[in-house]
Parts: structure tokens; sequence; C-alpha cells
């Protein structure tokens, strides 16, 4: 039976930054051997997704566009994936319209089943969300 694992946001950030350079490189050397020794994988959930944006823009000075793509290609990496699978790709690869955290939290809904309810008019234009 295949061990699976979901990171918190601390190792996303790690992984994302690359700093500092010797926990980054411990922290990969660690996943690597739980994927490769023990056959595991690694997830990130939409909320730590959501906080490691939000981390390297305020921590780091990493540019909104410059944070998606660094997400897009740790979690293309092989090291971790997108728990919630493609929707987050397609929520990282969209520049237009609302949010990257605004569409994580409508995919998260979304896959309970749940419209999601918003004042704001940009959310509100996604998929199964309308505004309040």
């Amino acid at each position: 039976m295949t061990r699976r694992f979901g990171i918190d946001t601390s190792i996303l950030v790690r992984l994302l930054t690359g700093e500092p350079e010797d926990g980054f490189a411990q922290c990969v050397a660690s996943l690597t051997e739980l994927l490769e020794d023990q056959g595991a994988e690694m997830f990130a959930s939409n909320q730590v997704i959501g906080e490691a944006y939000v981390a390297v823009q305020h921590h780091y000075g990493v540019s909104k566009p410059d944070a998606r793509d660094g997400l897009i290609q740790v979690l293309r990496s092989g090291l971790v994936t997108a728990l919630n699978g493609s929707s987050v790709f397609d929520a990282l690869e969209s520049r237009s319209g609302c949010d990257l955290l605004d569409r994580l939290i409508a995919d998260d809904y979304g896959r309970s089943r749940m419209e999601t309810l918003t004042l704001d008019r940009m959310m509100a234009a996604l998929p199964d969300a309308r505004l309040l």
C-alpha cells in the first residue's frame, strides 16, 4: 500500500524559495528518500498552496506571476503535487479575473458539491459561484 503524505506550508515555501540552502537540500533529500525508498506520494492541499503563494510574496518579495510560476514548477517537479489535481493547475495558469486564492476557495467548495457565495464580482464569475 502506497503511503501518502500531505505537506505543510513550511515545506512548500522551502521548495519554492530554495532558502536556506542547507534546509532546502535536507528537505529535498528527505522527500526524495520517502518517494524513492518507500514509494510514497506527496501532496499539497489548496490551503497550503494558497498560504505559500501569500508567504513568498510577503516574506520574499516574489511577484504574483512569479509565485504562480514557481508553484507550477514545484508541483510538477515530481517531489510533490497538488492534492486537487488539474483544477489547481488551471487556477495557477489563469492570469485574468479573480486571484488565485479565490479560485482555490471555489475549487474546495466545488469538491464538496457546494456553490460559492461571494461579494466579489470577479469571483462570482467563476463556475459554481454567485454574487450574494
